[in-house]
């Protein structure tokens, strides 16, 4: 999931529970609008892999990420912005509110995804 603050979700893909997150948070790159201006791409440790970051630089993106600790050569990233991760991580939260979510009761993707827009339509509006 992509997300603009603690209530707004960009976009989103559903991803098989076995599949790692890289290789589908830079599908979900792609299919955003390059920025204009310098927007700043807060991701969480598992999308810090070289092509993940590379991806960002090319679609004009500012990717905030930091290194894993066993890193051989680390690259700086900013510490303040990065805090302001845990403003997406309360969109999680909210949506995990949601019975029907957190446990996964849809047995068609469709209907979970409808689901999920509903709950992302109802938070907007609180």
């Amino acid at each position: 999931m992509v997300a603009a603050d603690a209530r707004t979700a960009i976009t989103f893909r559903l991803s098989p529970g076995h599949a790692h997150d890289d290789p589908e948070g830079r599908r979900l790159l792609h299919t955003m609008v390059p920025p204009t201006s310098q927007v700043y791409l807060i991701m969480d440790r598992a999308y810090e892999g070289k092509e993940t970051r590379q991806l960002a630089l090319e679609l004009g993106f500012t990717p905030v990420v930091p290194p894993k600790q066993n890193r051989i050569s680390p690259w700086e990233y900013d510490q303040a912005m990065y805090r302001r991760r845990n403003e997406i991580k309360r969109l999680f939260r909210r949506l995990k509110g949601f019975r029907r979510i957190f446990s996964r009761f849809d047995k068609l993707d469709v209907m979970f995804i409808a689901f999920i827009h509903f709950a992302l339509i109802v938070e907007a509006l609180r």
